[in-house]
């Protein structure tokens, strides 16, 4: 986290929320990594970590983080009506809403973010690969694009930066 910027409690919660359900910061960064390397010669970890942060600081992406996550503990307690309860506890390929919330992340940086995220979404790299492990009895039908689109989201203001950095911390 940026010294100069202040968390406010939305943002706190959804970084605790991320880090309770066994996703790091550096889990997504090694996503962003995955999908800008070949485009950035000298990238380095510690620029990938920099855009998941500042992707972090976006209320969309806080509230969008929130919500999936409180589905899926929801599904995963069996607290959901049938048959949404089944639906999300299946990750049922027709379903579609976990790609909605994450469209509102991979939005926060242009279009480019909808390629990123396809990509990743198909390839299913890293963390993504252990969130879609349906053996550990726990749902991420939410989380697995949450975190897919945080990385595309950041992997896009990544390349927008490097037109122009100062414009996106703004």
């Amino acid at each position: 986290m940026d010294k100069n910027t202040q968390q406010s409690e939305l943002e706190l919660k959804a970084r605790e929320w991320l880090t309770q359900r066994g996703v790091t910061l550096h889990d997504i960064a090694e996503l962003v990594y995955y999908l800008q390397a070949k485009y950035h010669e000298d990238l380095t970890m510690d620029e990938c970590l920099h855009n998941v942060d500042r992707v972090l600081t976006k209320r969309e992406v806080q509230n969008a983080i929130l919500t999936g996550i409180q589905l899926d503990t929801l599904a995963e307690k069996n607290m959901l009506d049938r048959p949404l309860q089944q639906t999300i506890e299946t990750d049922e390929s027709l379903y579609g809403i976990d790609e909605i919330i994450a469209f509102s992340i991979v939005n926060v940086y242009g279009s480019i973010g909808f390629t990123n995220y396809g990509y990743i979404d198909k390839q299913k790299p890293g963390i993504l690969e252990k969130l879609n492990d349906k053996s550990s009895g726990e749902c991420h039908t939410f989380l697995d694009d949450i975190v897919g689109a945080i990385a595309a989201a950041a992997s896009s203001r990544l390349a927008h930066g490097s037109a122009d950095v100062k414009q996106l911390d703004d």
